[in-house]
């Protein structure tokens, strides 16, 4: 499957999605109203969202993005920003680690939290793979999305190791 080639077989609704519907999301991620996000961030958040349960599952990423795919309804206008994410994490996974790994100084992947892992991953595959994505965006989406979504040193963080790799992709 490639970013902009999917097909979605009919589904019924299994699993709402409230920012669909312009309310704010339960959990963790309510400071972020759904009428707020710009539809590329919408698209990090359910990036997000499909990587953060591979990982806690440890599970494959292409199957799990195939059953998230298959429980949104109706389809969202920046779904092919999405799978374009989700695809170019899983193509890249290895450099992307790699590079993470080499510049997170005193941190193992392992070590991160899974919200600032993945967070990090998008971030990443947008700096090294995306032209049509500024660094300085990519940071900033990511550090925004873990200020919503993770602990409070997270955006400190994450804006501190994205831009040490963003002077190295440059």
């Amino acid at each position: 499957m490639t970013s902009g080639d999917y097909s979605l077989p009919e589904y019924v609704e299994l699993d709402p999605d409230p920012a669909e519907s312009g309310e704010a999301r339960p959990g963790p991620d309510a400071s972020m109203p759904a009428g707020n996000l710009s539809s590329r961030r919408k698209a990090r958040k359910r990036a997000l969202d499909v990587l953060y349960e591979a990982d806690l599952r440890d599970a494959e990423i292409r199957p799990t993005l195939e059953t998230y795919l298959g429980r949104l309804e109706p389809k969202p206008d920046h779904l092919a920003y999405t799978v374009r994410l989700v695809e170019g994490v899983a193509g890249h996974r290895d450099r992307i680690d790699e590079v993470i790994s080499s510049y997170a100084e005193g941190w193992t992947l392992d070590r991160m939290p899974v919200v600032d892992r993945n967070l990090a991953r998008i971030a990443v595959f947008e700096l090294l793979y995306a032209d049509d994505i500024d660094s300085p965006v990519a940071i900033t989406e990511a550090v925004e999305l873990a200020k919503a979504l993770s602990t409070d040193d997270s955006p400190r963080f994450l804006n501190g190791v994205l831009g040490r790799i963003a002077e190295y992709a440059a």
